[in-house]
């Protein structure tokens, strides 16, 4: 099993996020995930670019694979609405 993570591109979607959510816990595969809000890119020197603002969330989910992960979009709001969802692996690190 690997940890992937749905970025999920700001969308107009007022959708409750409770139903998808809880469809997610009880196959054991929820991880964590959260809206993201505003804030900066910094760096120690040199230009700094703006914040990725398209970014609306993220959801971490456990999965056999990066198409069991895919699967496991069926339900959430802003797939559901036709708007992006990026799908990425996280690497193990040592």
């Amino acid at each position: 099993m690997a940890d992937y993570i749905f970025l999920m591109h700001a969308a107009d979607t007022a959708d409750d996020w409770d139903p998808y959510i809880e469809s997610l816990v009880p196959k054991g595969v929820m991880r964590g995930g959260s809206a993201i809000g505003g804030g900066m890119c910094v760096c120690k020197s040199g230009d700094v670019p703006e914040i990725t603002a398209h970014i609306g969330g993220y959801i971490k989910v456990e999965a056999d694979s990066l198409e069991a992960a895919r699967a496991l979009l069926a339900g959430n709001p802003v797939y559901e609405a036709g708007g992006v969802v990026e799908i990425r692996e996280l690497p193990v690190t040592a």
